[in-house]
């Protein structure tokens, strides 16, 4: 891989781990802690909304992202490094 699309490749590594890194924490703070109380005003079931984001819902939040991330690569090793004929062991 010349030096240009290596670049290319790592930045939009680095940019998709950046905006998957603040989703995780939009969820897991921002909705888990700062806006619980708002948030447990509605209900799913029985249940608040709030306190089932904390203990579920930034956990499936976090497992989609995981699947999400793994997704994204495989196509941007497919745009990077098999386009280019390149194997990803060297």
């Amino acid at each position: 891989m010349n030096q240009n699309n290596q670049r290319a490749y790592w930045r939009a590594n680095t940019a998709l781990i950046r905006n998957l890194l603040i989703v995780w924490a939009v969820v897991s703070f921002g909705l888990s802690i700062l806006l619980v109380q708002p948030l447990n005003n509605f209900r799913i079931g029985s249940v608040p909304l709030g306190f089932w984001i904390a203990q579920q819902g930034s956990i499936y939040v976090f497992v989609g992202l995981i699947f999400y991330y793994a997704y994204r690569m495989e196509k941007l090793d497919r745009k990077y490094l098999r386009k280019n004929g390149d194997s990803q062991g060297e």
